[in-house]
């Protein structure tokens, strides 16, 4: 199945979801070469974007993604509506709402998943956004507040009757935040509720996850998370196996380190060097755990993730590599 928001044809079903400190370009960059129908931006704060805040400039960077589709953020539809307009002049080729972040941060200053608790509020911020740019308008919201407040089906029509084209459900409420398990049938009263595509999203981890979620959901699509962290590939994984009902090969040791090297150089190029080794530490610790055995893991995690210099990284991730290859570790 391929989805297709406003006029973009996404050209599959598996979305990368946007992760504060995660999805940085570099990532996007990487998971998408790798064959994910789209990747989404760090959560943008529209007023900080506004004023140009440098690291805020950096979130919303989008250069050689097709689509480019940055996530905004805010409260006031003044901001939603001015970022709307900059991510239109940046390139961007679909915008989505952020309705869904659960955070204190976030929440205390009365955006992301704390706009649900006031639909007047938040149709505002959709509209205004709407309103301010021809690209297409994406939202991203939670099943609700908590268990007593379960109103994404409502907000759902109303984000579609103000032109949203597509709509993600995160399948927790704001109060649960990541704890216990996503409840994917509770994503059908959604999916029941609107026209639009709706893409389901929550403890999506590999194919067979997706196809529960999408069963049980009956959504068009999934998004996955934190199980991409150190596996670009996942997602075009996911899509094949959605399509041949098989589950295709991790890429090999070389293909890995490939992978791995056009990822950190990149990212290096991002930041200054010295805060890109620092930035990378994340995902190099996914790379190694998502290759290696425990035992190994944690031996190469507690020396690679320690070294300073760009080259001795690459160095010892190449040899983790190709020790992996000759013992037999590769997954």
């Amino acid at each position: 199945m391929v989805i297709s928001v406003g006029d973009i044809d996404l050209g599959g079903q598996v979305v990368l979801a946007p992760m504060s400190g995660v999805t940085d370009l570099a990532f996007r960059r990487s998971v998408a070469a790798c064959g994910a129908a789209m990747v989404v931006s760090e959560m943008v704060a529209s007023e900080e974007l506004v004023r140009g805040r440098r690291d805020v400039l950096l979130r919303a960077e989008g250069r050689g993604l097709s689509p480019f589709t940055m996530q905004l953020a805010g409260r006031e539809a003044q901001w939603m509506a001015r970022g709307a307009e900059l991510a239109t002049e940046a390139g961007a080729d679909i915008i989505d709402i952020n309705m869904g972040c659960p955070s204190r941060q976030v929440t205390g200053g009365l955006s992301g998943s704390a706009l649900m608790l006031d639909e007047d509020h938040a149709a505002a911020l959709i509209a205004a956004t709407v309103a301010a740019t021809p690209r297409p308008v994406t939202l991203k919201m939670r099943l609700g507040w908590d268990l007593n407040s379960l109103n994404a089906p409502r907000l759902a029509r109303i984000a579609e009757d103000l032109g949203v084209a597509m709509i993600t459900v995160h399948g927790r409420t704001r109060c649960q935040f990541y704890k216990g398990s996503a409840d994917w049938r509770a994503i059908r009263a959604v999916v029941e509720a609107v026209r639009v595509s709706v893409i389901a999203n929550g403890d999506i981890v590999d194919g067979s996850t997706a196809r529960m979620a999408l069963k049980h959901s009956g959504a068009a699509g999934i998004m996955v998370g934190r199980a991409a962290v150190g596996r670009p590939w996942l997602l075009a994984q996911i899509q094949s196996y959605l399509e041949r009902k098989i589950w295709p090969a991790s890429p090999n040791a070389a293909a890995r380190f490939d992978i791995f090297r056009a990822w950190y150089e990149d990212t290096l190029a991002l930041y200054d060097a010295g805060h890109g080794v620092r930035v990378a530490r994340k995902h190099l610790a996914g790379f190694i755990d998502d290759y290696c055995d425990p035992e190994a893991a944690a031996q190469f995690r507690g020396h690679i993730c320690r070294l300073q210099e760009p080259q001795a990284v690459i160095d010892a991730m190449q040899e983790m590599f190709l020790r992996g290859h000759e013992a037999g570790i590769a997954a």
